[in-house]
């Protein structure tokens, strides 16, 4: 199954289809990002772009860091 989860940029709505199981963590996300009640300009959205590329980032730097240390164990 899947849910339409939508979000106003710029005064046009986005519609988007995604799994159930995706669909509440989602929507979990995009209400700390956006204003899911009413409209966002594109600086936010590129703003919350940005942040989620940084939290990416951090990730992949860190599971680089174990797998080294895992690495370096063997």
């Amino acid at each position: 199954m899947s849910q339409k989860i939508g979000l106003y940029i710029s005064g046009r709505i986005f519609n988007v289809d995604v799994d159930d199981e995706f669909a509440s963590y989602l929507t979990e996300q995009m209400q700390k990002d956006f204003n899911t009640e009413g409209n966002n300009d594109v600086k936010v959205l590129l703003e919350a772009y940005v942040r989620k590329n940084y939290e990416l980032y951090t990730q992949d730097k860190k599971m680089k860091e174990i797998i080294k240390e895992c690495e370096n164990l063997s």
